[in-house]
């Protein structure tokens, strides 16, 4: 855990403590004095005939690497019955080339209760193709404690097929501390974690498995390191997620260091995630160079980000060759960007293929843009599937469309959703309707919001009668849904929602809705609020509003205009306003309009 702490302080400030030189040939020095003692005290032993002293001083020179030395006295102490000297004389016959010979020794120590000799015969077996006799043996091994020989039995049950015999002793393994048994035992926790598990039994194995991932990741193990700091990133522990990536980043898992990117990136240092992102791709992470490229793409640098996203195509990553043709395409280079598009798409990369697609039909190749579109919307592509549902519907073939509409929609897609639902509209499905609507105003479709007020206000009872001192009524869900979508710029849900505060008495509030609506070209606003400055006794301001209308197209405005230039005794202007009311319509507002105009042309022949 002082690892860990000191990892933290590196994380936090960037800052590393190193031991001094000096102190490191200081302990180096001293623990080779204390190993001469040592072996000269074994040898004074041995003279004297101590058997264990021999075997002890066998091993000392093995790990020397003094094999005549080390064989003479295991040899010697074998003889004696030592069993450590006859499994230390296999280990060293095997580092000479002697694998028959060593297995000779190894099985005289293991019969003799040697689990260390049992480990390596069992080994020696395995390498030579005899499983049963590699079985008996590690198992032999693994029944005694060794920890070496249960993992060792592990993966040869694993091999075979034998997963519960492997998952016993695999956790025995880690159990007993074998970080590479933990890792291994954590990956098969965390692959058996299906959807299907009930949450407590979901939550059980997940505190399971996040606790081997930790045992190994504490004893140096640089994968497990990194799947520790997934698992703490998707918790929202960035922090710790952070400590973990770096400890496994630095031991030169390339993954870690990408994952490190993006955790710096996140929290707006791009500098150290740039850092460590070209330190992965350096290792040959692909992701690592597609961040990169996105990086320099994002800076302008479009020849260093096409360079990081060939190296990225490179490690075997698609995204570097559909990235290619989104910086193609960017660019106006079609035809490059095509060719990067087909080269991801033939290598099964969906939204490459929804892209080829779409460059395809802007080019007018709506036949060859189809497969590509069927092929990534097949792929789970969900703007593939909406864009299949606009071709069919293009082309008429109004039943497909709203299959691929429906497709899209189910997987969230929100322009899907209100497609569906207004197909539902138009069929009388109202429920329906109303349920995709309410998806795709959740999504934030303004439209979508707008036309489920419109179903709800259809639905809604009239209003009671307001009485003086009477609290005002509270919005409705239609006049909720009505204010969402014009918060987002919907000018007719303005113009609604500026009728629902005129009705209410609330002039100022339906004068604003009024003229955002207006401002934003709507008629109706226009008319609406010239109407609201009119009965406030605006009239000059309501005609600029009116003529504004009337020149959109708005006939009512139009007659508005005729009827105030009247009153002013401008009979020509009047007329000229009036015929126009005529030829907007509707049909009631043509025929008041021409009884005023053909008035106004009385009393200007007269």
């Amino acid at each position: 855990m002082n690892v860990m702490g000191d990892m933290a302080n590196l994380f936090g400030t960037g800052r590393f403590a190193q031991p001094s030189g000096q102190e490191e040939a200081t302990d180096e020095a001293q623990e080779a004095a204390d190993e001469a003692a040592e072996e000269v005290r074994l040898r004074l032993a041995v003279d004297g005939g101590d058997v264990e002293a021999m075997s002890m001083l066998g091993a000392m020179l093995l790990r020397r690497g003094d094999f005549d030395g080390a064989e003479s006295q295991l040899r010697a102490a074998t003889a004696a019955g030592d069993r450590a000297a006859a499994n230390n004389l296999g280990v060293l016959l095997h580092q000479r080339g002697y694998a028959d010979e060593a297995a000779g020794w190894w099985r005289i120590a293991a019969v003799a209760g040697s689990a260390a000799a049992a480990h390596a015969l069992g080994r020696h077996f395995r390498e030579r193709g005899d499983e049963p006799a590699a079985e008996y043996w590690l198992c032999q091994s693994a029944e005694q404690g060794h920890v070496l020989g249960a993992y060792a039995l592990a993966d040869l049950l694993e091999h075979r097929g034998d997963d519960a015999g492997a998952g016993r002793w695999m956790r025995a393994a880690a159990e007993r501390g074998h970080r590479e048994a933990a890792y291994r035992l954590a990956r098969t926790l965390d692959r058996g974690a299906g959807p299907d598990r009930d949450g407590e039994d979901a939550a059980a194995v997940g505190e399971e498995v996040e606790q081997w991932y930790r045992q190994a990741a504490a004893r140096g193990h640089r994968r497990a390191a990194l799947h520790l700091g997934t698992i703490l990133e998707k918790r929202g522990e960035l922090k710790e997620a952070g400590r973990w990536y770096l400890t496994s980043a630095k031991e030169g898992e390339a993954r870690a260091a990408c994952a490190l990117g993006f955790l710096l990136r996140d929290a707006g240092d791009t500098e150290s995630a740039a850092v460590w992102w070209l330190r992965a791709a350096q290792d040959g992470d692909g992701n690592a160079a597609n961040a990169l490229g996105a990086l320099h793409a994002e800076r302008g640098e479009t020849q260093t980000a096409e360079r990081w996203y060939r190296a990225a195509m490179d490690a075997g990553d698609d995204n570097g060759a559909y990235n290619l043709g989104l910086l193609c395409a960017e660019q106006g280079r079609t035809a490059q960007a095509e060719q990067w598009y087909r080269r991801a798409a033939y290598a099964g990369h969906r939204e490459a293929s929804n892209a080829l697609a779409i460059l395809l039909l802007r080019g007018g190749d709506e036949t060859g843009a189809e497969p590509w579109f069927s092929k990534a919307a097949e792929a789970g592509s969900v703007d593939a599937a909406f864009n299949l549902g606009i071709l069919h519907a293009g082309r008429g073939a109004e039943r497909t469309a709203l299959r691929w509409y429906e497709r899209a929609a189910a997987a969230g897609h929100t322009e899907a959703a209100l497609q569906v639902g207004m197909a539902r509209l138009r069929a009388g499905d109202e429920r329906e309707a109303e349920r995709f609507l309410r998806c795709a105003a959740g999504g934030g479709s303004a439209e979508a919001a707008y036309r489920l007020a419109t179903v709800l206000d259809a639905r809604r009872p009239p209003p009671p009668a307001h009485e003086l001192g009477e609290p005002a009524q509270e919005k409705s869900e239609c006049e909720e849904w009505y204010e969402r979508a014009a918060s987002q710029g919907h000018r007719r849900a303005q113009v609604r929602v500026g009728m629902l505060a005129a009705a209410r008495g609330d002039v100022v509030e339906a004068a604003r809705w009024y003229r955002e609506a207006a401002e934003a070209g709507s008629r109706n606003g226009a008319f609406n609020l010239g109407l609201l400055l009119a009965r406030e006794g605006s009239e000059p301001e309501a005609v600029v509003w009116w003529r504004r209308a009337a020149d959109a197209g708005h006939g009512r405005a139009a007659l508005r205009l005729a009827l105030v230039c009247a009153r002013r005794g401008e009979l020509a202007e009047g007329q000229r306003w009036a015929d126009r009311a005529v030829s907007l319509g509707p049909a009631e507002v043509g025929e008041r309009a021409a009884r005023l105009r053909d008035a106004l042309r009385q009393e200007l022949s007269a």
